[in-house]
């Protein structure tokens, strides 16, 4: 048996705290409000709170969303490039004549590497400006997140 804690109070004074405490509470929600009212903090809208975190979440899923999309069409714009690389190496192969003249195999050669590059460096380009755009529309929804955040605790606290 555990033992028994004594109160310096007289047995037959009630103490109001206790029969509150005694009774069961609907939420932590109720929890945290009747809490800060027993300290005499100054109304807390946790409704308030928990709408703009969610709103948060959201930016960041909208933000998110926003960065794997980009992600996606990078990929695919490099999938691509490696097609069209393959493309040209495989037409370049069907010409490919090892006993023919030198000067023509070199020329082709030369015209490959140069098409592989010119389809590499665009797409490397391509995929740059992709992620540049998706990068900027994932900052702006974070940034127009927190500009609604301050303004919304400026009307709070005014």
């Amino acid at each position: 048996m555990p033992p028994r804690i004594r109160t310096l109070r007289h047995p037959a004074v009630a103490c109001p705290m206790e029969e509150e405490m005694a009774q069961p509470i609907d939420s932590y929600v109720d929890m945290f409000r009747k809490f800060g009212s027993d300290l005499g903090m100054p109304k807390f809208d946790i409704d308030a709170v928990i709408d703009g975190q969610r709103k948060n979440l959201e930016a960041l899923v909208e933000s998110a969303k926003v960065a794997a999309g980009s992600a996606q069409s990078i990929a695919h714009k490099q999938r691509e490039i490696v097609e069209a690389a393959l493309h040209e190496a495989a037409t370049l192969a069907q010409g490919f004549q090892p006993f023919g003249d030198p000067k023509v195999a070199l020329e082709r050669q030369t015209e490959f590497a140069k098409k592989t590059f010119e389809i590499a460096a665009e797409g490397a380009k391509e995929a740059v400006q992709a992620g540049r755009q998706s990068t900027t529309e994932a900052l702006k929804i974070i940034q127009e997140r927190l500009k609604e955040g301050l303004s919304e605790y400026r009307g709070k606290t005014h």
